[in-house]
């Protein structure tokens, strides 16, 4: 089963985008020597948690920081860009990178509604053309006849992933022949068939960047500790991160977890974080790794990613390190 990571550069309270970034690039060099498969950073706008506003930007610094792992973008928001922008972006990474890069695509803003404007280029964003998008960044990636001719042209392609928490994601992936990483840390309460509905859609035509058969990959909100007290301990600062944001506060960062721990929440805030942490996987190495395996099999995953968010950066690398060791032993 390989194992990669999803990084967001979280913001600590105190903190600073350029120390999220230092830690995003160390975190990189840190899982590489690990083994771990695919290290992607993900694409947020205007939240004072995340850093991470252009992924294509930070794997540039990634590709030179690293050797072996392969570097992606979990994922790249298409509906605020030109499909020919990104393929150019993405050919320039694979130049620098040959055979390493991925490109995962989300049709998500990524952002609220307000800033998601002042991304489209008319003010009006169009989410309705993401399959036509994702379709054509397909041929233009791989398709050597297509015109105008992409330059840099680069020897290995980026690999295309469709990125996604809904049916619509699944059914899009299938449908283009592309990998699918189901993002089981966003929407949790999703059946668990949806990977076998994207095996369903998925369409064996030959095909400009069409795999042969369907693959897939879920991403899992992990925290790995000494103990699973500790692990949950840790945990909790994200999680009052998240139920601040989705309530609309503004003072998102990173919390400490003494901090964290004393943050009251109403009956319903505790049944939605009940709700949330059950497909997270969070305790000691071998209850992490038990859960990780048991989700995969409930899904039908041919991959696991992880992504891991707490308040001190060593405790987020000893996840990591704890995560791994305890995946050699198989």
């Amino acid at each position: 089963m390989k194992l990669s990571v999803l990084d967001q550069s979280p913001l600590r309270r105190g903190g600073s985008a350029e120390q999220a970034f230092a830690e995003t690039l160390a975190l990189a060099q840190h899982v590489e020597a690990l083994g771990y498969e695919r290290f992607w950073v993900s694409e947020h706008h205007g939240t004072d948690a995340l850093a991470g506003s252009a992924p294509e930007v930070l794997l540039g610094a990634l590709g030179a920081s690293t050797e072996r792992i392969r570097i992606g973008s979990g994922g790249i928001m298409l509906p605020h860009y030109t499909p020919y922008k990104v393929a150019e972006v993405a050919a320039t990474l694979s130049a620098l990178n040959p055979g390493r890069v991925d490109l995962g695509l989300g049709r998500a803003p990524g952002t609220d509604m307000v800033t998601a404007r002042l991304l489209a280029q008319n003010g009006q964003p169009d989410f309705s053309r993401f399959p036509e998008q994702t379709a054509q960044l397909q041929r233009i990636l791989h398709d050597h006849h297509f015109q105008p001719s992409l330059r840099p042209q680069a020897e290995i392609p980026a690999d295309v992933w469709m990125l996604g928490s809904s049916p619509d994601s699944a059914a899009l992936a299938g449908q283009l022949g592309l990998p699918y990483n189901f993002a089981l840390f966003i929407n949790p309460a999703m059946d668990g068939r949806i990977l076998e509905y994207y095996r369903h859609c998925f369409q064996r035509e030959a095909g400009p960047g069409r795999l042969a058969r369907p693959h897939s990959c879920v991403t899992v909100n992990v925290l790995v500790a000494d103990t699973e007290e500790q692990a949950h301990y840790l945990a909790r600062s994200r999680l009052v991160s998240y139920l601040k944001f989705i309530s609309g506060k503004t003072d998102t960062e990173i919390c400490h977890p003494d901090e964290a721990a004393i943050y009251p929440l109403s009956p319903q805030e505790e049944a939605f974080a009940t709700q949330r942490m059950a497909s997270s996987a969070i305790g000691t190495a071998e209850q992490v790794k038990e859960k990780l395996l048991s989700l995969a099999k409930e899904y039908g995953a041919d991959e696991l990613m992880t992504v891991t968010i707490c308040y001190d950066f060593e405790d987020r690398k000893r996840s990591y390190q704890l995560l791994a060791e305890a995946f050699e032993q198989e």
